[in-house]
């Protein structure tokens, strides 16, 4: 397989995607690195989970540092971020399933508001 045509496939996918999508496909990713991390905390593969931790932390100051701060919303989801790297710390550091459990979910449940928003505003 031509990996350099797939590399230009995957940056054009990329590029041409609205802000929704991306916005979509950063939670995704951030929803699969939570699963990654609790699957390898219940392994006891510690260096796989804490990496799959630090990523998600990535992906949420990411998240943050892109927030348009000119609407209302932008502050209560700094928190809510805010929060996400506080459990995702104490996550680490103790590696408490529980709390991880609840960020995932957290956030799963954020990627559905956002998805919805998305496929309503796109239907318009």
């Amino acid at each position: 397989m031509d990996m350099h045509g797939y590399q230009y496939y995957r940056e054009q996918a990329v590029n041409t995607m609205t802000p929704g999508e991306l916005l979509l496909l950063l939670y995704d990713e951030l929803v699969k690195r939570l699963t990654q991390a609790e699957l390898s905390l219940s392994q006891e593969d510690y260096p796989t989970f804490e990496a799959a931790v630090d990523r998600s932390v990535a992906i949420i100051h990411y998240l943050d540092d892109t927030l348009d701060h000119q609407y209302p919303i932008s502050a209560q989801l700094t928190r809510l971020y805010e929060y996400f790297c506080y459990e995702l710390s104490r996550v680490k550091s103790g590696r408490n399933k529980t709390e991880l459990e609840r960020v995932k979910r957290m956030a799963s449940e954020l990627r559905e508001s956002f998805r919805t928003a998305e496929k309503s505003s796109s239907a318009r």
